[in-house]
C-alpha cells in the first residue's frame, strides 16, 4: 500500500524513479479504509533531502500512511525554498488539535546548544507534551532523541570531544523485541552526532529499556516499555551520500576533522561511500508502524486521550 504525500510535492518523482508506491491527496480520498495519520515534524535545514529520506522508510508497509509535514513555526529556513514550505507544511499550530498514530520528529543541527538556548526549546516543549496526549506511538531521531530524554526525564547528554560520525556496528540487545523483529544480531547503521548518553542513564529510568548499541556510540535505539516513546540517535534515513556531505561541510571550518569511520571504501574520502544500513533502516521503520503503531492505535483516533 502507498504512502500518501500532498500533490506535486517533489519528493514524489525521486520516490517514483525508485519504484516506492506513493500517491496523492485526490487519489487517497478514494481509497475506503481508515489509513495511518503519521506527522513528520521537520527540524533539518535542507527540508527536501529531509523528506525523501524519512518518506522512503515509511513507504515498505502494506498500510496506507497519510503524511503531514510539520514546521515548528513560520521562519524561513536557510536552505529550503519559502514557497515549497508555503505549499507543503503546515505549521503545528494549525494541526495542535489533531491525533495522530504516529509522529516523528527529526535531528536538528544543534549540538553544541543547550536546548535552553534554542530559539525554539519552548514549542518544542509544548510539541513533546502534545505528543504524549494526542500521538500513539512517537520516534525522535539524533537531536530531538536526546531532547526528548532531557524533556521527559530530566537526563542531560554530555557532548563528546570528537564527532562520533560514520557507520558502526550495532548489537540486538533482545531478540524477542518486536521494533527489531527481523534484525540480524549485528547490523549497519550510520551514527553522526556530539550529543551522548550513556547506557547507564537509559537504564535508570524503569520504563525505559536499551534495545540496540554499540561498542563506540553506546545506545542506538531506545523504546518506552509503553511502545509509545522511541528514541533513535543514529540515522538509519541517511542517503549513501548524507554523511559524506556533511564531511566535507566540516572540512571547511576544521582542517583536523577525522574521516567518518567504516564509510569510504577503504577508508580513502576520495572513493565511493559505501551503502550497508538501508534494509535494516526500513526495518526499523517498518516494525515501527506496524508493532508500535498500528497494533496499538485505536481506530478512533479521539480516543487516544483516554489512554
Amino acid at each position: 500500500m502507498p504512502i500518501r504525500i500532498p500533490g506535486n510535492l517533489p519528493a514524489q518523482n525521486v520516490l517514483n524513479k525508485e519504484n516506492i508506491f506513493v500517491m496523492d491527496t485526490q487519489r487517497a480520498a478514494q481509497q475506503d479504509i481508515r489509513p495511518m495519520e503519521v506527522g513528520i515534524l521537520n527540524l533539518m535545514p535542507n527540508k527536501l533531502e529531509t523528506e525523501e529520506q524519512f518518506l522512503r522508510l515509511l513507504s515498505n508497509t502494506p498500510l496506507q500512511v497519510n503524511i503531514d509535514l510539520i514546521r515548528i513555526d513560520n521562519q524561513a529556513p536557510k536552505n529550503t525554498p519559502a514557497a515549497h514550505m508555503d505549499n507543503f507544511y503546515v505549521e503545528f499550530d494549525a494541526i495542535s488539535h489533531k491525533q495522530y498514530d504516529g509522529l516523528i520528529v527529526t535531528g536538528a543541527p544543534l549540538a553544541h546548544l543547550a536546548y535552553s538556548d534554542v530559539k525554539y526549546w519552548d514549542k518544542m516543549t509544548i510539541i513533546m507534551d502534545w505528543a504524549r496526549r494526542n500521538v500513539q506511538s512517537t520516534l525522535f531521531s539524533c537531536w530531538a532523541a536526546h531532547a526528548a530524554i532531557f524533556h521527559y526525564f530530566g537526563i542531560n547528554r554530555r557532548i563528546r570531544e570528537q564527532k562520533l560520525s560514520g557507520v558502526y556496528r550495532h548489537f540486538v540487545q533482545s531478540d524477542h523485541e518486536e521494533l527489531l523483529r527481523g534484525f540480524d544480531h549485528t547490523f549497519d547503521a550510520p551514527q553522526s552526532r556530539y550529543g551522548e548518553i550513556s547506557i547507564e542513564d537509559y537504564n535508570s529510568v524503569p520504563e525505559l529499556n536499551v534495545l540496540a548499541s554499540s561498542k563506540e556510540g553506546g545506545a542506538y535505539i531506545v523504546a518506552s516499555e509503553d511502545k509509545r516513546l522511541v528514541f533513535v540517535t543514529g540515522h538509519p534515513e541517511y542517503d549513501q551520500d548524507s554523511i559524506k556531505q556533511e564531511y566535507q561541510r566540516d572540512l571547511l571550518t576544521n582542517s583536523d576533522v577525522r574521516i567518518p569511520v567504516n564509510y569510504f571504501t577503504d577508508d580513502d574520502p576520495t572513493k565511493e561511500p559505501i551503502l550497508s544500513w538501508r534494509a535494516h533502516g526500513s526495518l526499523l521503520f517498518t516494525n515501527w508502524l506496524n508493532y508500535y503503531v498500528y497494533q496499538n492505535t485505536p481506530y478512533d483516533l479521539a480516543k487516544l486521550s483516554e489512554k
